[in-house]
């Protein structure tokens, strides 16, 4: 595609993070504290952030995935979750009716040679109860079925005598049908594909599907998928959880886990090479470590096209032969090596290429631009992870130059003793020992790899699901990382989403369930750093007698004008435009408290900027406030909005000014420019 030039105006962001620690008042009065802000937005001390600084870690965790962000509802769809034995575990596919009148069993007569597990239904009735008996499947914690949208099933079946089923959509008890139709079998010995299109005729959260008949005889089923017709771009993904993820602006998407791409066991960990090609062909795998069965219709293939449709570079955690229990030596490490050249070939090659053919077929014959992996998860120290890596980093190295690869040890104290251009850094810890942690990178040597710090988050007893405590102190944590992104090149939080029905790890990002989704304050929290990557950094320095519980960084960032053309056409309070845009100083602070008990306290900020090549425009200014009542407040179903970033007008906006902070409070002061030359050279 062709490139063009284009004016775009300068945003100078500035991020002030306050912390008042608690103290005791005798007389239990509301006291404020004073503090002073001192910016220099001129352009000879700015550096520029890496594109790449904020992104986003997706993990199978949760029911992240499977009963998640991917639409399937049908929960062990190949009925191969209850393992290769037969007679197996079928759940949480149930029957209709009793064993007088239907007997249900898996056998091993699949069509496909990769899942070869097949139900065996036998209808045992000559007078059936009236709606007949079957099967049912209630999907994750029952399927949200809307009036009105359309549903379509596949699912293979066989029957050697002529046979009629119904399918139906219907409530958990089975009394409201809210969608239905006949499906004829023919008699045969093969197996047949069978479509249909079901339009909801009534609402119900959560719902199951059925297959049911009146006749006696025996009936096979096979790979019964029900997907929502309405999924993001046709892919598959559930729309109303991904346009929160395009809220947050990601750069990078790292995928698929995570302890999910190492396994308990190595037989159990994911398998690029068994997710990838037609559903109905994948054998799907039980991920040991968070306890579930995946179908793994959300596989290598939909994370990487995920990636493309979020605007975000891939970054692909593969297993380096070591689970959390079991480990391949170096001596023989190769097959797995060359698994890995071959799942880079399928992103990577042309459509001519053995694996990219495979990729082409699927519906994709542009490559992916797959530039970062990381060889393993949490994995150093292991017995075999140097040497594993070292033929991993060698063999990638040789064939793809251009990748960076990302090693498991923390390189952040002490160099690293083997070749990476990237190393991890996970921390998860509690609110206080977070904000404490934002000089983390402040000593950290200059030269070498850079930091990845792919999984941080508050956890434990003062996050709760998600608190307000806990995104003050994350807020806090990625000031430091914003200021020291010299070295830190990429950060995202973890877990992404926890589903409702199955919350193995708290807090989480999002918080959804069949039909409902809230961000929590830490998904808040990160909508006002998503300007943060590309921007430049400016130097911010606090003067108060609180000043060990201050943390600021500063930022200048470019926006194209479309969007702001969008909003003047839109009746919104003038501003100057230049070139398609507006020009902005925006002032973020944040008071997050280190304790649970800490006081309320105000807290009266001097903001004083200088190197500005523009006055302020009070009239377009404003301020945006993310707080609550309690600092341990959390957001919910019942109340999604407790939590949530507040804007309004900032009528007092200047190079010199004062505001009063709330307690316990992130904010965010945008201070519209009234001219166009640029605060730095981008």
């Amino acid at each position: 595609m062709g490139t063009k030039e284009e004016f775009r105006p300068t945003i100078s962001c500035l991020l002030l993070l306050f912390c008042v620690g608690c103290k005791c008042i005798a007389s239990e009065l509301e006291a404020t504290q004073t503090a002073t802000l001192k910016v220099d937005a001129s352009s000879q001390l700015a550096r520029k952030i890496p594109d790449t600084l904020f992104g986003m870690f997706f993990e199978e965790i949760n029911h992240a995935g499977a009963g998640g962000i991917w639409a399937e509802l049908v929960s062990n769809r190949g009925f191969e979750a209850g393992g290769l034995h037969t007679p197996s575990n079928i759940d949480p596919w149930s029957i209709i009716g009793d064993d007088s009148s239907v007997f249900v069993a898996t056998d091993r007569t699949s069509c496909f040679s990769r899942n070869i597990i097949a139900l065996r239904m036998e209808v045992l009735c000559d007078d059936c109860p009236a709606g007949g008996v079957g099967i049912y499947n209630p999907g994750f914690w029952g399927m949200n079925i809307e009036d009105g949208k359309t549903y379509n099933l596949v699912m293979y079946v066989k029957s050697a005598e002529a046979a009629e089923l119904t399918v139906s959509l219907a409530s958990s008890d089975g009394l409201q049908k809210l969608a239905s139709a006949t499906v004829p079998v023919a008699g045969t010995s093969s197996w047949t594909k069978v479509e249909q299109k079901f339009i909801a005729k009534g609402t119900n959260r959560t719902s199951r599907l059925q297959i049911t008949s009146n006749k006696k005889g025996v009936v096979w089923l096979d790979q019964v998928s029900l997907m929502p017709s309405d999924t993001f771009k046709g892919h598959g993904f559930r729309k109303e959880l991904i346009s929160m993820l395009l809220d947050l602006k990601p750069r990078f998407l790292r995928f698929p886990g995570g302890c999910f791409v190492e396994g308990e066991w190595l037989r159990n960990a994911f398998r690029w090479r068994e997710s990838i090609g037609p559903w109905e062909e994948r054998p799907g795998h039980f991920g040991d470590v968070w306890h579930y069965w995946t179908d793994d219709g959300l596989g290598y293939y939909e994370f990487l096209q995920l990636s493309e449709d979020l605007g975000a570079a891939p970054i692909w955690v593969f297993n380096n032969g070591i689970s959390h229990n079991d480990e391949v030596s170096t001596a023989a490490i190769a097959p797995f090596v060359k698994d890995v050249l071959d799942s880079l070939e399928f992103a990577r090659g042309t459509a001519n290429s053995t694996w990219g053919s495979v990729r082409a077929a699927m519906g994709h014959p542009e490559p992916f631009p797959v530039k970062y992996v990381a060889i393993g998860n949490e994995d150093c120290g292991k017995k075999y992870y140097l040497g594993n890596y070292l033929k991993f980093y060698n063999a990638i190295r040789e064939a793809y130059p251009d990748i960076q690869m990302i090693s498991n040890c923390d390189g952040s104290s002490k160099p690293l003793d083997h070749p990476a251009d990237l190393y991890d850094f996970h921390v998860y810890t509690d609110s206080k020992t977070l904000f404490n942690m934002k000089g983390t990178f402040d000593r950290t040597s200059r030269t070498g790899p850079k930091a990845f710090v792919s999984e941080y988050a508050v956890w434990r007893s003062d996050a709760g699901r998600g608190s307000l405590l806990a995104s003050l102190a994350e807020a806090a944590f990625l000031t430091g990382l914003e200021k020291n992104s010299d070295i830190v090149q990429m950060a995202s939080y973890a877990p992404l989403f926890v589903n409702d029905n199955d919350q193995t790890w708290n807090p989480d990002a999002i918080v959804f369930n069949s039909w409902q989704q809230y961000g929590t304050p830490s998904y808040w929290m990160q909508k006002l750093f998503r300007e943060s990557s590309g921007a430049m950094i400016h130097p911010a320095t606090i003067n108060s007698s609180y000043s060990g519980s201050l943390a600021a960084s500063a930022i200048t960032w470019q926006d194209s004008g479309n969007s702001f053309l969008r909003v003047k056409a839109s009746n919104i309070p003038m501003y100057v435009v230049f070139g398609g845009g507006r020009r902005f100083l925006c002032l973020m602070l944040l008071a997050p408290l280190q304790i649970v008990n800490f006081g309320s306290d105000k807290v009266s900020l001097t903001i004083s900027a200088t190197g500005l090549q523009a006055s302020i425009n009070a009239l377009g200014s404003n301020a945006t406030v993310l707080t609550s009542s309690n600092v341990m407040d959390e957001n919910s179903f019942s109340n999604p909005t407790k939590v949530v970033p507040v804007t309004t007008q900032l009528g007092n906006a200047a190079e010199q000014m004062q505001v009063t902070l709330a307690a316990h409070s992130f904010s965010s002061f945008d201070l519209a420019l009234a001219q166009p030359k640029l605060v730095a050279e981008m």
